[in-house]
């Protein structure tokens, strides 16, 4: 059983291990190698540790929740104050299990309290489905370069 709790800084070494995996191996099924090393490449330990760094500034800046199992990060989420869902990633051995479903529960509400009347997100191919069944609509496809390397992701909106 997991349980969703706001972020924490020392969360953020097992976040950013999380995310890696994630996108290495369940998302590997609708990009390719070159696109999966820019989303998510590997870095030195040095670079790791900066990357650590900005994260926890990130995710501070941001609304962010992590599912904790145990003491195991098994998911997280952020969302600006405006209702951008900047990241949402389950660890790749506990997908389908609701914890996305959780942590976009709560980050709904945190938005409702907050006045906001719609979420808008930059979804995966691979994460469009869980959008779309949980009140996303597709806004439009696009193709965004990152470290000069295109991929296509889904532009979606939720209306609160």
């Amino acid at each position: 059983m997991f349980v969703i709790r706001k972020f924490q800084d020392p969360d953020a070494a097992q976040i950013a291990t999380l995310f890696h995996e994630t996108v290495h191996t369940v998302n590997a099924r609708d990009y390719t190698p070159e696109q999966l090393d820019a989303w998510a490449p590997e870095w030195s330990a040095e670079e790791r540790q900066e990357q650590v760094k900005k994260l926890k500034l990130l995710l501070r800046k941001n609304i962010s929740y992590v599912a904790d199992m145990g003491g195991q990060v098994v998911g997280f989420a952020d969302i600006t104050k405006d209702g951008y869902l900047n990241r949402m990633f389950v660890h790749k051995n506990h997908q389908g299990q609701g914890i996305a479903s959780a942590l976009l529960r709560v980050l709904e509400y945190e938005m409702t309290q907050l006045g906001v009347t719609e979420i808008h997100t930059d979804a995966s191919i691979t994460a469009k489905p869980f959008f779309e069944s949980h009140g996303f609509v597709t806004v439009q496809p696009q193709t965004v370069t990152v470290r000069g390397v295109s991929m296509v992701n889904f532009k979606m909106v939720k209306a609160l």
